[in-house]
């Protein structure tokens, strides 16, 4: 996908699109705009997340007046800054790295004041960046109990319902420990909905959400905590900070970045490139191979009958899809989408794809994602692949891999979320 390729080439349009996307949640872009007034007393800067070290670095170049803080991010997502402490800790599956920065982040806002101002920058993944858990529990255990999330098929939503009633530092109690100082989260939304409460699972906003909430969660999905991580849920010791709790009165919260404004970013794009874009919803959910058939099927009636809309077009998407692991693939969500979409459209003319996660991880691989064309199952039957048992084995990485199709686009400092484009040039 070379950029000095034909415009027009599908691949290279694509990437195109998929690059506008990522370039337009980009720190530099959308964090100076929101910043605030200088406070009268300490201006102290924390966050969490795979974009927030380029937020906290954007901060720093707008910013200059004094400051300090702390972030945390993933490994390899580190920017240099001179005044705000960066550290890498691990993602998905937490670490002590992760854990012994949220302690500290609640050490440096312990003792505030009212002319204070904490700015909180939070993005995708700040929710295992900052596994501080509640008395009582360990890493180890919320370690378990994650990587049972991850595998059950469970939504961003449930899954962040448990971490924030296992955790000493989600679910509003970041800026209950700020009070009495004035707090302002900017947040880069990665969640279906942008809901607040679900990027990195709500350290600075209330939670309606409950304790029997968790566990009802645990229990849909077959997951037996460890008795301590039980414990915490059944006493209600878990409970986080709920609306109308009067130390949320000085917390606000911005949503500076969204899925919705990615894909709009991609569509201007595809419009200037000739093809018509169309939105099908920034915040799709559901099993990602399903997701796909039904793709296929939408693609199919706009090649097939011009139906519901005209072809040339590109049909849009953002949102988070789940995956219920059953194989020992190399998988993710992305690549797991677009394999089920190619067996679906099986090598209609006309009909490519990609599909990405625009925080340039899908799955745990260092690889956004993959493209697929008209050519994709013929090539893969040649190589001796069988793209039907590799989506039974959730092995969609080693298919795209195996064709030279992968999408990599190394850490790209931000996270609004999957990205899929479905080009269809003619009927």
């Amino acid at each position: 996908m070379s950029a000095a390729a034909d415009p027009l080439e599908p691949r290279v349009l694509l990437r195109r699109m998929f690059d506008a996307a990522i370039a337009s949640a980009q720190p530099a872009l959308c964090v100076p705009p929101h910043l605030p007034a200088p406070p009268r007393g300490r201006f102290i800067v924390i966050g969490a997340g795979k974009a927030s070290a380029a937020m906290a670095r954007a901060v720093e170049e707008s910013w200059s007046g004094p400051l300090s803080g702390l972030v945390v991010t993933r490994y390899g997502y580190a920017v240099p800054c001179e005044r705000i402490g960066i550290v890498e800790a691990a993602h998905p599956v937490p670490d002590a790295a992760g854990m012994r920065a949220a302690q500290r982040m609640l050490e440096l806002v312990g003792a505030l004041h009212e002319d204070d101002l904490v700015l909180c920058l939070f993005s995708g993944g700040g929710s295992a960046l900052l596994p501080l858990p509640v008395p009582g529990l360990t890493l180890d255990l919320k370690q378990i109990v994650g990587r049972a999330l991850l595998a059950s098929g469970a939504t961003i939503s449930e899954m962040n319902c448990v971490r924030r009633h296992l955790s000493a530092i989600k679910g509003g109690r970041l800026a209950a420990a700020c009070y009495p100082a004035r707090v302002l989260t900017l947040l880069i939304s990665d969640v279906p909905g942008d809901r607040p409460i679900d990027i990195a699972s709500g350290p600075t906003v209330a939670d309606p959400t409950t304790c029997a909430d968790a566990l009802a969660i645990l229990r849909r999905y077959g997951i037996e905590p460890p008795g301590p991580v039980r414990e915490v849920l059944e006493s209600r010791r878990g409970e986080s900070v709920k609306p109308g709790d009067p130390r949320l009165a000085r917390s606000t919260v911005r949503m500076i970045a969204t899925p919705q404004m990615a894909l709009e970013a991609a569509a201007g794009v595809a419009r200037a490139a000739g093809f018509a874009p169309h939105t099908l919803g920034d915040a799709i959910e559901g099993e990602a191979r399903d997701v796909g058939k039904v793709f296929a099927g939408m693609s199919l009636q706009v090649a097939k009958r011009n139906q519901p809309f005209g072809a040339p077009c590109v049909l849009l998407s953002g949102g988070e899809t789940t995956v219920t692991v059953r194989g020992s693939g190399r998988g993710g969500r992305n690549v797991e989408f677009l394999l089920s979409l190619a067996i679906a459209l099986d090598g209609h003319p006309g009909i490519h794809a990609l599909a990405g996660d625009t925080d340039g991880v899908d799955g745990q691989e260092e690889i956004a994602g993959g493209c697929i064309g008209p050519d994709s199952l013929a090539r893969a039957w040649a190589l001796g692949l069988r793209p039907m048992e590799m989506l039974a084995n959730n092995d969609g990485h080693s298919f795209f891999s195996a064709l030279g199709d992968s999408v990599i686009t190394g850490p790209t400092l931000t996270n609004v979320n999957d990205f899929r484009a479905i080009l269809i040039e003619h009927a």
